[in-house]
């Protein structure tokens, strides 16, 4: 009776023929619960509760528990729906007589212990709450008596719990120290000394080691993003559920955001730095320094950085810098814009993920394993998911159908973001990633401008009145 792995997407999802339209078998239903060929598609509510429940002879399938756990959260809270499950464990089990049935309960408690492992380990931020404790323990001390065992068991499974949210909360607050500093630091221009001014080049003037160090960032970063963010990110109104949304608290989707921040700090810093030199050359010498960046980005699988790499080069102050960019090899650039074009719903950056996921299923090395997708449209993704379908049939199911395609998709996610970075951490040149100062946009534009005068009124206009704002310089 081992204690469950952690989950790995290939074992969870095999594809679930994810296309309504082609059904024509019959329904089969089994207590409230609708198949459509041997898928669940629909439930009520209590019906799917009831399908969590582990008994002496059965135990639900692991995509249903990761499915379940990650999407019931828009109907009902963690905390209620773990204290209705120790309820029914209770009635079901009769774990409230005075006399309890021991032979019985050695066999179901093996699979309760089971269960309430794999909430911990794939939702732990749901046990920041007291209450899901006060019921996991409650669980526990009610069939410990049957078997010593259970106590070790419990003591291992909070343990392991307390320094997963240990570690998660102490990687947030490394988060939320940086991310301050950087508001501070928004330089107007460049109109700082040159001695305390240092630039990419002078950290760090290898694009190989660059790279892997903004892929240790990356994953440092996704490391922190519970599942259950892509849903909560997402909660409306359940219409069954009269005024209350289901997350009266705050929206619990901070890693989330601050994954979104970092990304744009990243495009910010990128034109910043070309920018930034007085001279044309040294602009095309930081511009081709990104550049192959970017592409050993594209080769380790680090398409978060790329894309960022490649937007902040995109954007107007740095691309209408025609007198560098005319210095610059730019064929490798097109080459790396052409696999990020967003043209046919981004079709070669989809065709080059699933080229990486596959390469990190059959992987030897960490290396291989690594696939860090562009985050924002991960998001807009599973959004349009969100969108798409109605969590609740018209008869007041809930959609399970949907939420086993949102599961296929958070779940591959979160087999990417287990992987161990491979590379050697220089501190140095992390820092320097997250504190470095970075323009506004204004600045960059008049940094642009200072460095490629403007071509037209327009540009000239807004030049002057940057320089007053920001130089108070007429």
């Amino acid at each position: 009776e081992g204690m469950p792995q952690t989950l790995s997407s290939t074992s969870m999802f095999t594809p679930c023929g994810f296309s309504p339209h082609l059904h024509t078998s019959k329904e089969d239903e089994q207590g409230g619960l609708i198949f459509q060929d041997g898928n669940l598609t629909s439930a009520s509510l209590d019906a799917l509760i009831q399908h969590l429940i582990p008994t002496t002879d059965y135990y639900p399938e692991k995509a249903y528990i990761f499915t379940f756990l990650l999407s019931s959260r828009l109907f009902i809270e963690p905390h209620e729906l773990l204290s209705r499950v120790c309820h029914k464990c209770i009635e079901q089990q009769r774990l409230d007589d005075p006399v309890l049935d021991k032979a019985r309960i050695r066999k179901f408690g093996p699979k309760i212990l089971q269960l309430l492992t794999e909430w911990t380990e794939t939702f732990p931020y749901d046990f920041q709450e007291e209450r899901m404790i006060g019921h996991l323990k409650d669980m526990i001390h009610r069939i410990a008596p049957c078997d010593e065992a259970y106590w070790k068991k419990m003591n291992q499974l909070l343990q392991t719990l307390n320094q997963k949210l240990a570690t998660l909360s102490h990687g947030q607050e490394g988060i939320v120290k940086i991310s301050a500093t950087v508001s501070d630091k928004l330089v107007a221009f460049k109109s700082k000394p040159p001695s305390i001014q240092r630039e990419i080049l002078s950290v760090c003037s290898d694009p190989y080691t660059l790279a892997q160090q903004l892929t240790h960032v990356e994953l440092e970063r996704l490391s922190h993003i519970g599942p259950e963010e892509f849903v909560q990110a997402f909660v409306h109104k359940d219409p069954l559920d009269g005024t209350k949304t289901c997350f009266s608290e705050q929206k619990k989707t901070s890693n989330l955001e601050a994954y979104v921040k970092w990304f744009n700090r990243l495009c910010y810093l990128v034109a910043t730095e070309i920018c930034m030199p007085a001279k044309k050359k040294q602009r095309a010498q930081v511009i081709e320094f990104f550049i192959d960046v970017a592409r050993e980005c594209f080769n380790i699988g680090n398409f978060n950085s790329l894309m960022a790499i490649i937007s902040g080069m995109n954007m107007s102050p740095v691309s209408r810098l025609k007198k560098t960019w005319s210095k610059v090899k730019t064929a490798k650039f097109f080459i790396l814009e052409h696999q990020m074009d967003p043209t046919g719903n981004f079709y070669n950056y989809r065709t080059a993920l699933r080229g990486a996921a596959h390469r990190s299923l059959t992987a030897h090395s960490n290396r291989e394993k690594i696939v860090i997708p562009f985050f924002s449209l991960l998001i807009k993704d599973i959004y349009f998911l969100n969108e798409g379908c109605a969590n609740r049939l018209p008869n007041g199911h809930v959609n399970f159908e949907k939420f086993l395609e949102l599961a296929k998709q958070v779940g591959e996610f979160i087999t990417w973001k287990q992987v161990e970075c491979p590379f050697e951490q220089d501190p140095n040149i992390i820092h320097y990633l997250h504190t470095a100062p970075i323009f506004t946009e204004d600045g960059l534009y008049l940094a642009s401008y200072e460095s490629e005068s403007p071509e037209n009124q327009t540009e000239k206009d807004r030049w002057k009145s940057l320089r007053s704002t920001i130089l108070g310089k007429t």
